[in-house]
């Protein structure tokens, strides 16, 4: 009960700042404008500065925030060791609970990277408070799509219309590839750092955290499990993951720009649509699964693990009588 109020009171906080508007620039490059459109709209978009924004819904987030914390609390659950469980399901908790914590760790893990790449982004580059707000929006995604990426997944999107989005530019860039036609453009690492070279280290990253959980989920385990049960386990807990992760990756918004009161403007609007290839990603999350899952398992051999009993010497000297 503790947990549900204080889980909807930082929300309700939450819902209360996240609001922002951020200046719309002409063209896909969100840092520089390529100039206002020529012709009779030019006066008017010189008279004012047309900008994006977003809001809170507090209703709706209360609500799905909730629902949220009761699936928190249930994956909490998964992953105590201290939970109490009825006898006949303590069979079954013993090979999850490692495995959902590895998982657990592995995107919590993956949202501080986001928070610490964003933070140095706010304090090197400027625009410190429309770095931030993007931070706000996509932050909750960034676990799915950046980890999705690394390992091989990929998106598909597109964005139309005239104006440069809040969104990393790379990623702008790429879902412009298709021009203003009804072609969606493929999100991944080979398309991203075609862009920007350094989304290959989205790669190295993904190979460091998936095998530091599954060291994780190895060293949890008890020292009965086979390497190849503790394969399947994070196999399994991966593609699982990334089956829950992936489709809340999700975007689809739709905006239109309205000046002095003329009405929405059809050359003015735009779309934005990126979607996640959910099994090509589970299938690669399953595939990374059973090799770092059979790599953890074998690093953790030589570490001592629940379940082992050490044997006491049998040398000792007898007892005189």
């Amino acid at each position: 009960m503790t947990t549900v109020v204080l889980g909807a009171a930082a929300l309700a906080g939450l819902s209360a700042l996240a609001r922002h508007d951020f200046p719309l620039t002409i063209g896909g490059d969100t840092s520089q404008s390529r100039g206002p459109p020529r012709g009779p709209l030019r006066g008017r978009m010189d008279a004012v500065t047309p900008s994006v924004g977003f809001r809170t819904d507090v209703g709706p987030t209360l609500f799905y925030g909730f629902l949220w914390i009761l699936g928190v609390l249930v994956v909490a659950l998964l992953v105590s060791r201290r939970t109490p469980l009825p006898p006949r399901l303590v069979r079954y908790h013993e090979p999850v609970r490692p495995a959902a914590h590895a998982m657990l760790l592995l995107l919590l893990a993956y949202v501080a990277v986001g928070l610490v790449i964003g933070i140095v982004v706010a304090a090197t580059k400027g625009h410190v408070v429309e770095t931030l707000a993007v931070l706000l929006l996509g932050l909750p995604k960034w676990p799915g799509r950046g980890l999705g990426v690394g390992i091989g997944g990929s998106w598909e999107g597109r964005v139309e219309g005239p104006f440069g989005l809040p969104m990393p530019q790379v990623l702008d860039a790429v879902l412009r590839e298709g021009g203003d036609s009804t072609d969606l453009s493929t999100v991944d690492l080979s398309s991203l750092a075609a862009e920007d070279g350094r989304a290959w280290w989205l790669l190295p990253i993904a190979v460091v955290l998936v095998l530091a959980a599954a060291f994780a989920a190895a060293v949890r385990s008890p020292a009965r499990t086979r390497l190849w049960q503790h394969s399947l386990h994070v196999g399994v807990a991966f593609a699982l993951t990334m089956l829950v992760v992936a489709p809340l990756t999700l975007v689809e918004a739709r905006f239109g720009l309205s000046i002095l009161g003329i009405g929405e403007l059809e050359a003015l609007g735009g779309e934005v649509v990126l979607r996640p290839d959910v099994w090509k990603t589970v299938g690669f999350a399953l595939l990374w699964g059973l090799v770092f899952g059979l790599i953890g398992g074998l690093l953790a051999s030589r570490v001592h693990r629940k379940g082992e009993v050490e044997t006491a010497p049998t040398d000792q000297p007898e007892q005189k009588k």
